[in-house]
């Protein structure tokens, strides 16, 4: 009885303990169950239907994504949703999942925040959410959650920053957080990690120091932390993890030479990234004990020596970015590199490399796809047998010292898409084999020597959409072939060549064109109505031809263009009212035309600084700051009409003599002279308005002290207001001083010839007498409101002592501004001017050297110019035939080149010298006559001295206040030692030695382009 009496207590006893775990599992399979449900009612979009399974009909174990337990029945251990679509919010009620392991919900469209609850998780082992669109901050709590192993949150959009809390997830190997707006400081507790074999924190906005802490983590096989905004050293442990494989600092600010042992200490690197750093040193040999090494990327830093000649032991290697450093030695590296049969890219543009291609360079893989070799010092010619790299896409070899043709072989690179051999010595005709690379998209070739016609064939690629022939000596007329590829989207450009005949109506294809360029060739005719159709237009730049007629109604539809240059043309009658409407324009270039009547008034015309007009006689009205005449409207016209006849017949009398005293001033220099060469001799022609003494009297307040600007060998300059109310510089020229006379005879045959914008414009002259009898003579040109170069190098250098004068100062940038303009007008005067003709300045110095509103330099004075035949190199009759070929030294002190004084000719190679001293002094404020020069030293050696090292110890001390930190001053410090640089080779002792203009131009626009790149980078 008592055992039966036991038996029925245990059956009950145990009925009751099932039916309290049945009720415990069901409820918490609800849980569980109604966490999903909750999940699923906060996503909006299921593009897949993967939530359709997600229903009352079926167990929640059973749906798709989810995992359950086998021991714990009913409970949920995994959510897995990657790539379904999924758009809207991540429930907070998934931290009710008290048993998920296993969260990844990477590549939806998740939105919100992440909920702070999932730190309920105290099983959560795996928490991928990567590329989606969570906002807000990291949760802070998410240290609750001490089970963690991977924490994946790339690309999202989160803020704020990394709290020091997940340096508390001891168990973590994988951390990544990249791709979000992460800032602040890298926590130190990150060190922490002992597990950690993956760090991700790259492209955020994270700044400070990498910790030191970091080199404890020895396991580390990933380390990203490119794309932010770290500063300093890399701590020097942190390369020495054996099981590294991938390493990227790259686009950060740090610097230092931490490169040594790389390869040795690291033998396990497959990817190496570093670029866009100030780091230093040389690259070390040891780098190839990498032997599974596949990318390497070390370009934009400032690692100098040679590229390692044994790169080729790294056979797996992919890809060399070594770019944009200062590495030097030859080429010899290319022939180790054959070894690399998967080789897809070398990039070594922006070093210091010299030699020539060997001929290995096309025994590179085939497999090759971009050289970029560009502005390197690569000497020699192009191999024949480049043919042979017939996969490449990309070959970049611009800005160089290569010389002869190109192969025609470089016809069978059928898969090129970018040939860019611009400034360079190549001559002969651009080979008509070219046209065979139908899928080219990019050519320049411009800046070369390239001689002949334009090949038709070009005409076959018409995936082109830039083409830039410029700076060569081109001919034949406009090629029609080219004008009607329509591909053309970025730039079509043959700007500075011989090209002449008329523009042909097929410009009108070019519909999709940003960029029109045909300026400074022989063009003659109308500009066609075809025009029209180019709508896309931004930049049309027809300056420098022989167009005539009206500017045409057919620009009227160009809504797009931001710049119209049209000047040095033909162009008559009135400035169209519709140029008014291109709201977009910001730069109108009508000068030197053949224009008149009233400018109009709006848009581009209201802002004076975006218009020039200089040179259109016939012009008036305008907003003031333009200082046209007023128009005269048509009662005034009668009302004044007898005034106007005795003001002619006055004007007319006063005009005839100093034509009269002209021309007997002209018929005595040129019965002094011998004849020459008809086809180089410049007439003096009638071709200025001239202006009487009694006017210039007015304008100058009677030469009034208060009034002058400037004082030179042969004469001073005036400040002056014309009648009718122009602003003009005049200077009256001593006629007691010799060589006054010619001087005035030079500088109006010069400057009456050419026409540049970077060159002073002569507006009038004056030959007459005083009111005591005496000669007087003087020349009237554009007013600078911002006065000579040498004002602001050397304040109060004429005598006013004014606050002015003492605040200027000029920042690094604009003076390498000033200095390419001066460089740009010396050019033209060398190689623009007439075919075979130069016209050597004579007397280049900072006085000679004006700044107008803009700041731009234009280049005056040619009171000692001369014009050579550079055919016969014998100088033509500008002064007198005497003083053309005088061995007297004539010039400024200081700036005169050393052969002159042993009775050598005149030569552009004198104006080298000058400016190359003249650019000396504009960055070290320093005259070449200072004192403490002495005999033995000038300029030029106590620069080249100082180079490299000292560098900084010489410039002008006003620079060093935009050196606000260690970064800036090396931006600066690297821009001023290769200016010093291109100084120092324009003003060699010996002519042969002395770097030309061209070559000074293109080395201080790369200078200009590294140092705004780097200025850039620094303010991000």
């Amino acid at each position: 009885m008592g055992k039966q009496l036991f038996l029925i207590l245990k059956s009950i006893i145990l009925w009751r303990w099932s039916s309290i775990t049945i009720s415990e599992a069901y409820s918490q399979n609800q849980t569980d169950r109604l966490a999903l449900a909750s999940f699923k009612n906060a996503i909006h979009e299921d593009p897949l239907g993967v939530l359709s399974s997600w229903n009352d009909s079926t167990h929640h174990c059973e749906w798709q994504g989810v995992l359950c337990s086998k021991r714990h029945l009913g409970r949920v251990t995994s959510l897995v949703l990657r790539s379904q679509g999924l758009k809207g919010f991540l429930s907070p009620y998934v931290g009710n999942l008290s048993f998920l392991r296993v969260i990844i919900l990477q590549n939806n469209s998740f939105h919100g925040e992440i909920p702070p609850q999932i730190s309920n998780l105290l099983r959560l082992r795996v928490l991928f959410l990567s590329n989606n669109s969570f906002g807000g901050l990291i949760p802070t709590n998410l240290s609750l959650s001490s089970n963690l192993e991977i924490l994946n949150l790339i690309d999202n959009q989160l803020v704020g920053g990394v709290h020091s809390d997940l340096g508390s997830l001891t168990r973590l190997k994988l951390l990544g957080l990249s791709l979000n707006s992460l800032v602040g400081p890298i926590p130190r507790s990150i060190g922490n990690l002992s597990l950690l074999r993956q760090l991700s924190l790259s492209k955020n906005a994270l700044s400070g120091e990498i910790p030191e802490e970091l080199s404890r983590l020895k396991r580390l096989t990933l380390f990203q932390l490119s794309f932010n905004k770290l500063i300093g050293e890399v701590p020097a442990g942190i390369l020495n993890f054996s099981d590294i494989t991938i390493f990227s600092v790259a686009y950060n600010q740090l610097w230092g030479s931490f490169l040594n042992d790389v390869g040795t200490t690291s033998p396990s690197l497959y990817f190496l990234s570093i670029g866009s750093n100030f780091f230093t040193g040389m690259i070390p040999s040891t780098l190839t004990n990498a032997t599974g090494l596949r990318g390497l990327y070390l370009g934009n830093n400032n690692f100098h020596g040679p590229i390692p000649k044994n790169l080729g032991r790294l056979k797996g290697l992919y890809q060399i970015f070594l770019g944009e450093n200062h590495l030097q030695g030859d080429l010899s590296f290319i022939s180790s590199l054959v070894n690399c049969s998967n080789l897809n890219n070398i990039a070594v543009r922006g070093n210091l490399i010299h030699g020539s291609l060997p001929k290995s360079f096309c025994n590179l893989s085939t497999n090759i796809k971009r050289i970029e070799m560009q502005e390197n010092r690569i000497q020699g010619t192009l191999p024949s047998a480049i043919g042979n790299l017939f996969n490449l896409s990309m070959l970049g070899l611009s800005n160089n010292f290569l010389v002869g043709r190109i192969p025609d072989s470089i016809g069978a690179l059928y898969k090129l898409q970018q040939l860019v051999l611009a400034g360079n010595l190549l001559t002969g005709e651009i080979p008509s084999s070219i046209g065979n690379i139908t899928l080219l998209n990019l050519l320049d070739l411009s800046f070369n020597i390239f001689q002949g016609y334009i090949p038709q064939s070009l005409s076959n690629c018409k995936q082109l959409i830039g083409l830039d022939l410029s700076n060569n000596n081109l001919i034949g007329s406009a090629p029609v072939e080219i004008l009607s590829l329509s591909s053309l989207t970025i730039i079509l450009s043959i700007a500075n060549n011989s090209l002449s005949g008329s523009l042909p109506l097929e410009v009108g294809s070019l519909k999709n064109l940003g960029i029109l360029d045909l300026s400074y060739n022989r063009l003659t005719g109308l500009i066609p109505a075809s025009i029209s159709m180019c709508l896309v237009l931004e930049r049309l730049h027809l300056e420098a031809n022989s167009f005539h007629g009206q500017i045409p109604e057919a620009l009227r539809p160009l809504r797009g263009l931001k710049e119209l240059d049209l000047s040095n043309n033909n162009f008559s009658g009135p400035i169209p009212s519709f140029l008014a409407e291109l709201l977009l324009l910001e730069y109108l270039n009508l000068s030197f035309n053949q224009l008149e009547g009233q400018v109009p008034v709006g848009g581009v015309f209201l802002n004076a600084s975006s218009v020039s007009i200089y040179g259109n006689m016939k012009l008036c009205g305008g907003v003031p700051d333009l200082k046209l005449p007023l128009c005269k409207s048509s009662s005034s016209k009668k009302f004044s009409s007898t005034k106007a006849r005795v003001i002619d017949v006055v004007v007319g009398s006063l005009l005839c003599l100093a034509l009269l005293l002209l021309c007997l001033s002209i018929f005595y220099c040129k019965k002094k002279q011998t004849t020459t060469n008809a086809s180089t001799s410049l007439s003096f022609e009638n071709q200025f308005l001239r202006i009487s003494y009694e006017e210039l009297l007015r304008a100058t307040n009677r030469f009034s002290e208060t009034n002058l600007i400037g004082k030179g060998r042969y004469g001073t300059v005036y400040k002056g207001i014309l009648d009718g109310g122009a602003t003009v510089a005049t200077k009256v020229l001593n006629l007691m001083q010799r060589g006054a006379s010619r001087s005035f005879i030079s500088e109006c045959r010069t400057l009456g010839t050419i026409r540049h914008r970077n060159l002073v414009k002569i507006l009038s002259v004056c030959s007459s007498v005083d009111f005591c009898g005496n000669d007087f003579k003087a020349l009237i040109y554009e007013f600078m409101a911002n006065e000579s170069l040498e004002e602001w190098l050397h304040p109060g250098t004429i005598g006013r002592d004014d606050e002015r004068s003492e605040s200027r100062n000029l920042r690094l940038a604009q003076r390498l501004n000033i200095a390419i303009d001066i460089a740009t007008a010396i050019k033209y005067l060398h190689e623009g001017c007439y075919p075979a003709i130069s016209i050597v300045h004579g007397d280049l110095k900072p006085s000679n050297v004006l700044l107008d509103n803009d700041m731009m330099a234009r280049v005056g004075d040619f009171g000692l110019a001369k014009i050579i035949s550079t055919v016969s190199t014998e100088a033509i009759r500008v002064q007198d035939r005497g003083s053309s070929t005088s061995t007297a030294v004539r010039g400024s002190i200081g700036y005169v080149p050393p052969e002159y004084g042993m009775g050598h000719k005149v030569s552009t190679l004198g104006d080298a010298y000058s400016y190359g001293i003249l650019l000396l002094e504009m960055f070290t404020g320093k005259r070449p006559t200072e004192e403490a020069f002495g005999h033995h030293l000038n300029l030029h050696n106590f620069v080249r001295m100082a180079l490299p090292d000292q560098a900084m110890d010489i410039i002008d001390l006003r620079l060093w206040s935009e050196a606000g930190d260690q970064q800036q001053e090396m931006k600066i410090r690297d821009c001023i030692i290769s200016i010093f640089e291109v100084g120092v080779a324009c003003s060699m002792e010996s002519p042969p030695e002395r770097m030309g203009m061209t070559e000074a131009i293109r080395k201080l626009h790369l200078i200009k382009v590294s140092y705004e790149a780097k200025e850039r980078m620094i303010g991000m």
